[in-house]
């Protein structure tokens, strides 16, 4: 009976020192998600605070701009009526003139020495004054504020957006053998010759791509590359599970969401925004402080990895690199 208690009372020690590591992780947890909970609390306030302010000012704008139309087309209208107003005196007198003459002198003298009231006043209206013109510079200095209280806009979300950033390096055993990535794994360029360089399963064989060397299976990410120079690229995320061999579907179905640029480029620094659980990717330019596109109702059931695709020389000289940049938080 006595061993019995003994062996008990050994084993309490232990059991009782699990539980109270399960508590106190338990209890971590609760204090973890209370202070998420304080931060996300926290972005709702200054983002409401920001958006009150942009849409105040938006509001105060455009009543601004309706008083002064209303204020434009009322005073061309009452200068329109002091027009016309001249206009009757003058004929009113004219009308009082002749018909005193009239009562003085026969028909033909009249007509032989007084000028002739029909074709002088045949030449003269009162024109009805269109408003459209006026109309559209209001809208235009509208649109023009509109512009900038957006520009407010995109950069406090910028702001929001870089708490998020992630260092990404790019990883080697990916990359197209047509592709040159750099010492540091922050630079990509097309260099036209296939190296000689391992095969893998991971190593894309026909789309000039790769991808970064860290995945995210959750949360948010953000990051940004420059595309300044190239006149083709292709940039954004692409799922673990994406076709490496053979052709890849340019497309969500194939596990790929990108953002295709050819041509005369606009752009120097583009931003892009990962929210796993949303299902939303957005892209940004970075320089000009706007927001480019957004897919939105995604479903991510796999690691998302970084990709960046400089492209070829097809469209003409493009050797320019892709470059993922520092992201800098006081900007």
């Amino acid at each position: 009976m006595k061993v019995t208690d003994g062996e008990e009372s050994s084993s309490k020690p232990g059991e009782v020192a699990q539980v109270q590591k399960m508590i106190q992780e338990r209890l971590q947890k609760v204090r973890e998600i209370k202070y998420s909970v304080e931060l996300s609390q926290r972005d709702a306030e200054r983002e409401i605070a920001e958006s009150v302010e942009i849409f105040t000012a938006l509001v105060r704008s455009i009543e601004r701009s309706q008083a002064e139309l209303i204020e434009v087309v009322e005073e061309k209208q009452k200068a329109a009526e002091r027009r016309a107003e001249g206009l009757i005196e003058v004929v009113e007198e004219e009308i009082t003139e002749l018909l005193r003459r009239g009562t003085e002198l026969d028909h033909l003298h009249l007509l032989q020495n007084s000028p002739s009231p029909i074709k002088y006043w045949s030449e003269i209206s009162v024109p009805r004054d269109l408003h459209v013109g006026t109309v559209r510079r209001a809208l235009s200095q509208l649109e023009e504020t509109l512009l900038k209280e957006m520009e407010k806009l995109c950069n406090a979300e910028l702001r929001s957006l870089r708490q998020w950033s992630v260092d990404v390096t790019l990883d080697l055993e990916t990359e197209h053998p047509k592709l040159i990535v750099s010492e540091n794994r922050k630079q990509v360029s097309f260099q036209g010759t296939q190296r000689n360089i391992p095969d893998n399963p991971k190593r894309f064989d026909q789309r000039l791509a790769v991808l970064g060397k860290e995945g995210f299976s959750s949360g948010r990410f953000y990051f940004e590359v420059q595309v300044r120079g190239k006149i083709q690229w292709e940039l954004g995320v692409a799922r673990e599970s994406i076709i490496r061999k053979g052709p890849t579907a340019e497309s969500p179905d194939g596990g790929l969401w990108a953002l295709y640029m050819t041509g005369e480029n606009k752009y120097g620094k583009v931003g892009v925004f990962v929210d796993y659980e949303k299902g939303q990717i957005s892209f940004y330019d970075v320089e000009n402080r706007s927001h480019i596109y957004s897919c939105t109702g995604c479903t991510f059931t796999e690691k998302l990895y970084p990709y960046l695709n400089p492209c070829n020389n097809s469209e003409g000289p493009n050797t320019a690199p892709l470059v993922i940049l520092p992201v800098n938080h006081t900007d």
